[in-house]
């Protein structure tokens, strides 16, 4: 492996702690063992308290539980499990991200148990996300820290197959969550497809890693140019699903940009910054989901193109005014070395046109413009096909990977207009960030059917929310599973 001289990682470090974590997660389907330390039970709004709970609405009230979904009481026992009472809004009959919520209320209240258990009758699958997705941690760089794992959830009455469903679907957050966590010096682009190798072995997926050398046989300027500032080389991953009999063929192309400091148009100092590790969301995102087409059986074809490296500054880095070569021959002039994930996400959605997929999308940290139109909650999304949308929409809702379609606005299309090459990778103009982004992509994809998801406001959380735990949120993982299994 090509590393920095100056990176020094232990040799045990763990890559990947949260898989571990959540891997070594006992689930169990059965009576509540005599050993668990909490069962929770479902309260709602109104109407009668469960008698395992011991107290009545009015005591519940004082102490602040009002029974809505998120909210969760811990009733100390002095002999037996403790008690939590989880909300569950209007009814016990909860549905959807509310069972996700409902969990991860449970699993959050009682931080400081191992063995769990919620007494309740909901979507099996959707309870052990969102346990998992709630107690994940990143801590392999804390020397001790207050954590409790969870060894054990039980769901008496479920689904010991609909559990491991779920596990599997929530390991592909966690695939996501882990990567992009993970401080730039721990994790470069060779370090990316020495794990995207390992995954692909554990998880029954193709992997295939095109290095600098092959990167300029193929004309991948776009990579190749933001590289240049780089002590790391980069690396073109692709990865491939390919059941028997397959019926459609899904491309995926994530951004993988491993530090973004800007380039040559500098990123000021500050909290942004301190993010620009996580530049790379969108083909963690990729290959987290990569992790769970095995366990959902999805039945189409998926090819997924990581765009690896990062974005730094040199004596060789690309300057604005310079012209790059995009893989389809497309030049492009670069009017800002910090709109770099296009530039290198052009070659991807190139390749994946040239593999004859049948829809290509494409999903990135991309644009600060989407995080002002739509905040932390929400991704942008982009298409011309409205059956596409459509299916992000539903993906969206069944996953809960907020999504908002912004419009493909054609007029701003000539923001883009460059007097020497065919294409300026940005605009001048401080208006429309991330509709003239898509527009830049759109470019690339020709008459594909195609659909762009700028992550960059959801990428992370700033203070624990549910089942997503403050750092990267892992979005898309399990969104781009739903859609590549009802393509």
């Amino acid at each position: 492996m090509n590393r920095n001289p100056a990176k020094l990682i232990p040799a045990d470090f763990p890559t990947l702690p949260g898989l571990n974590a959540a891997k070594a997660t006992q689930l169990s389907v059965g009576d509540i063992p005599v050993d668990a330390q909490a069962v929770g039970y479902l309260v709602p709004t109104s109407g009668p308290v469960p008698s395992e709970i011991g107290l009545e609405r009015d005591d519940l009230e004082v102490a602040g539980f009002t029974g809505k979904v998120g909210e969760a009481l811990l009733l100390v026992r002095g002999n037996g499990p403790d008690v939590v009472a989880v909300g569950c809004g209007d009814s016990t009959a909860v549905s959807g991200d509310a069972v996700r919520e409902i969990a991860a209320a449970l699993v959050n209240e009682a931080k400081h148990c191992s063995k769990i258990a919620l007494v309740a009758e909901v979507d099996t699958r959707l309870a052990v996300e969102g346990a998992l997705l709630a107690r994940y941690r990143y801590l392999p760089l804390k020397s001790e820290p207050d954590y409790t794992a969870l060894q054990e959830l039980v769901l008496p009455g479920g689904s010991a197959a609909e559990a491991e469903l779920g596990r599997s679907l929530a390991l592909s957050t966690i695939v996501a969550r882990d990567l992009t966590n993970t401080p730039p010096g721990h994790l470069t682009a060779s370090d990316f497809a020495e794990i995207a190798r390992h995954l692909g072995y554990e998880y029954g997926f193709g992997v295939e890693v095109f290095d600098k050398d092959a990167l300029i046989e193929m004309g991948c300027g776009g990579l190749l140019g933001v590289n240049r500032g780089s002590f790391e080389q980069p690396r073109l991953i692709k990865v491939t699903w390919k059941p028997e009999a397959a019926g459609k063929h899904l491309g995926l192309v994530g951004k993988g940009i491993t530090y973004d400091s800007g380039g040559v148009n500098l990123k000021p100092a500050g909290p942004g910054q301190l993010l620009m590790k996580m530049d790379m969301g969108g083909a963690a995102s990729v290959l987290g989901a990569f992790c769970g087409l095995r366990a959902a059986k999805v039945k189409n074809a998926v090819t997924g193109w990581l765009l690896c490296t990062d974005n730094m500054v040199s004596g060789d880095a690309y300057r604005m005014g310079d012209v790059l070569v995009a893989r389809d021959g497309t030049t492009v002039e670069i009017k800002n070395t910090d709109a770099e994930g296009r530039i290198v996400m052009m070659d991807g959605i190139a390749l994946a046109v040239e593999e004859g997929v049948d829809a290509i999308i494409d999903i990135a940290t991309l644009t600060g413009a989407a995080i002002t139109a739509l905040g932390p909650q929400y991704a942008a999304t982009f298409t011309q096909s409205e059956a596409l949308g459509q299916l992000l929409d539903e993906a969206s809702a069944k996953t809960g990977d907020k999504v908002w379609r912004l419009p493909l606005e054609e007029k701003y299309r000539s923001l883009l207009d460059s007097d020497i090459a065919d294409i300026s990778n940005a605009s001048m103009k401080p208006v429309a960030g991330a509709i003239t982004a898509a527009l830049f992509l759109k470019h690339f994809a020709k008459d594909a059917v195609w659909g762009h998801i700028d992550m960059a406001g959801p990428m992370n959380v700033e203070k624990t929310e549910g089942w997503r735990p403050v750092g990267a949120t892992g979005f898309g993982a399990r969104l781009l599973v739903d859609v590549a299994a009802n393509l």
